[in-house]
């Protein structure tokens, strides 16, 4: 296993990186103002206008697959602006942007744009590209994923009750979604509705995915969701009401019935850039508590010298770089194998990046005493968006319940000796009496 960046990826990690160092970053205070003036859910000027600056350099849709990433389901000739990164060499890219809260949205990589730009390259009609994809991978709009509903347990995508009826070339729409992230946003254009078209189908075969765009009569905002009192303007999570909404049939993207399996292709790589962004998130945090800890004496010395901080540090860095090296190993599965084959990793890692990130989180506030708990440092709203993680893109349970199914399939128990043949003695054992230290070896 070579640990060492290729030529490549650190070609596009340092020009993003060098990016946020030199145009990002000392536009934070300016976000900020911007942000704090006026109504609430507006365009932010500084956002548009490094916007435009990273694409011009060509820092722009780093996400979108490699042309010939064998997933297409729709064969139509459709070209787009992006360097066509690898998941692996955009983890680096990611990592960087999750350092600076709207940096991915300079380089027209955030979400739930990703995931809804690759839903239509990948399962698009063209006709669907030219009038959606495009001006999304122009940054010109937004967009919304809409599945989660309030009254089901949406964990199990099966569960939605949200009904799009066939009536002649339309599909009639009825029911109500929440948490759909970027709808407070003036510039959300469309989302992508998940919703039965047949109950009577097997299970997996009832959903369908439809585009409705949003000013169809009948989408109503019923109120804004914050979270933990942040509102996350502009981009915000609504609660939203599909009232009689009337869209045409050729609004349904690869076909009647194929919603849950448009869902698991998108939400694979979904959940792994949120994970790629936490690293950075973590790296932020720690770069904080170091440096608050060294700022401040208590008790006669500097903070970081009392033992349990000594500890707490070591215990991050050893915490993120393992985390990172399990997002990267998922990253490349994802390249080299398929999405499919690398759920268990997929689910392993959404797991473990928000954890990891919110202990950390955790003791930057801790060590920032009073201003931690504020919003001097960033550190209250960072922890809430990451307490967010541990539900979106499927609850930390479901993830563990998948990996558990995985790893109990791999060890059925007709398989070898029983436990308690092992425990009575009955079970054989290797003789490894004449091995020795210098002999042992470890494969993976």
């Amino acid at each position: 296993m070579d640990f060492e960046p290729t030529e490549r990826q650190q070609y596009w990690r340092d020009r993003v990186k060098g990016f946020i160092d030199s145009d990002i970053r000392p536009a934070v205070d300016t976000y900020k103002a911007q942000d704090a003036e006026g109504d609430r859910w507006k365009v932010i000027q500084v956002v548009e206008d490094l916007k435009a600056k990273a694409r011009g350099q060509g820092i722009w849709n780093l996400f979108m697959p490699p042309r010939n990433d064998g997933h297409h389901h729709v064969e139509e000739s459709f070209e787009f602006e992006g360097p066509g990164l690898t998941n692996l060499e955009y983890a680096l890219c990611a990592e960087e942007m999750g350092r600076i809260g709207f940096a991915s949205e300079v380089f027209n990589c955030s979400a739930p744009d990703t995931g809804n730009m690759e839903v239509f390259h990948r399962y698009g009609t063209l006709a669907q590209k030219e009038e959606w994809l495009t001006p999304l991978m122009n940054g010109e709009v937004r967009s919304a994923f809409l599945m989660t509903e309030p009254n089901t347990a949406s964990s199990d995508a099966t569960n939605i009750e949200t009904k799009m009826v066939r009536d002649g070339d339309h599909y009639v729409i009825n029911g109500r979604k929440w948490w759909s992230s970027g709808l407070g946003d003036p510039r959300c254009k469309v989302a992508i509705v998940m919703g039965k078209t047949n109950t009577e189908a097997q299970r997996h075969a009832q959903q369908s995915q439809v585009l409705v765009p949003i000013d169809t009569p009948g989408v109503n905002i019923i109120r804004h969701l914050p979270v933990f009192g942040y509102d996350d303007a502009p981009h915000g999570h609504m609660e939203v009401e599909l009232k009689d909404v009337r869209v045409p049939v050729e609004n349904v993207l690869l076909g009647e019935g194929r919603g849950f399996e448009i869902a698991q292709g998108r939400l694979g790589p979904g959940r792994i850039h949120h994970c790629m962004r936490t690293i950075g998130v973590a790296e932020e945090a720690l770069e904080k508590m170091c440096k608050r800890l060294q700022e401040r004496e208590a008790f006669g010395k500097p903070i970081y010298k009392h033992s349990v901080w000594e500890e707490r540090i070591a215990r991050a860095r050893i915490d993120i770089d393992m985390t990172r090296l399990l997002c990267l190993k998922a990253a490349d599965m994802m390249d080299k194998v398929g999405n499919k084959s690398a759920k268990q990793e997929i689910a392993m890692i959404k797991v473990q990046a928000p954890n990891m990130a919110l202990r950390i989180i955790d003791d930057a506030i801790q060590a920032h005493g009073g201003g931690g708990v504020s919003e001097d440092y960033g550190l209250a709203s960072a922890y809430a968006h990451q307490r967010t993680l541990r539900l979106a893109d499927g609850p930390d349970e479901v993830h563990a319940r998948s990996i558990a199914r995985m790893e109990l399939g791999k060890h059925p128990p007709q398989a070898g000796p029983t436990a308690n043949a092992l425990r009575d003695g009955a079970g054989s054992a290797p003789d490894t009496s004449s091995i020795s230290s210098g002999d042992m070896a470890v494969t993976r």
